[in-house]
């Protein structure tokens, strides 16, 4: 995949938005493969300003739960990846695309995992702050733990209500039936 500077991609920005053309003329003033690049770079352009035209160089570090909603709201809405990235101030919608299919592999699990290279560096406070990284894990992953247990006991009681009310009425229909019969005996 091509990467192209930031004033290259400023200029492509200003004259679609300068009105010089369409995205399909750009494309092929420009030499870009595609007139779909164009359309992502002026949509985040428009709702992250210069920032979502710049190339990151670093990663950026997001928490469990940042990660979690975004995953959320990509399954619960009908947004694109690119339209939930903007949405959330990410100029990366792959990054988003990632995140998913981590969750839809291994579960929240999977979204905590920290990714990359490992060093090859072993320092002993490496590894005291490894631990206390892994208590910090541990705690999160037994708070998750436990809405989803409280989410879990919720839906049971809700099932068990509605299965209860079900044979009420399976009951009350049962009553009907009998007492139906009856009179239609004895109205004979």
């Amino acid at each position: 995949m091509a990467k192209y500077s930031f004033e290259f991609k400023m200029e492509v920005v200003k004259a679609y938005l300068s009105g010089d053309g369409g995205y399909g003329y750009l494309a092929k003033k420009y030499s870009i493969p595609a007139d779909s690049i164009i359309v992502r770079w002026v949509k985040a352009y428009q709702s992250l300003g210069e920032d979502g035209l710049i190339r990151k160089r670093q990663n950026g570090k997001y928490s469990l739960d940042f990660k979690l909603n975004v995953v959320e709201s990509y399954l619960t809405t009908e947004l694109s990846y690119q339209e939930l990235a903007l949405s959330v101030g990410i100029n990366t919608p792959s990054l988003i695309t990632a995140w998913v299919k981590t969750f839809r592999e291994f579960g929240i699990d999977g979204l905590n995992i920290k990714q990359g290279r490992p060093s090859k560096m072993k320092s002993k406070d490496k590894d005291n702050s490894k631990s206390i990284e892994t208590e910090d894990v541990d705690v999160n992953i037994l708070k998750d733990l436990e809405q989803e247990n409280l989410k879990l006991r919720i839906e049971n009681a809700y099932l068990k209500e509605l299965r209860r009310m079900r044979l009420e009425e399976a009951q009350k229909m049962k009553e009907l039936q009998e007492l139906s019969a009856f009179s239609e005996e004895n109205s004979d």
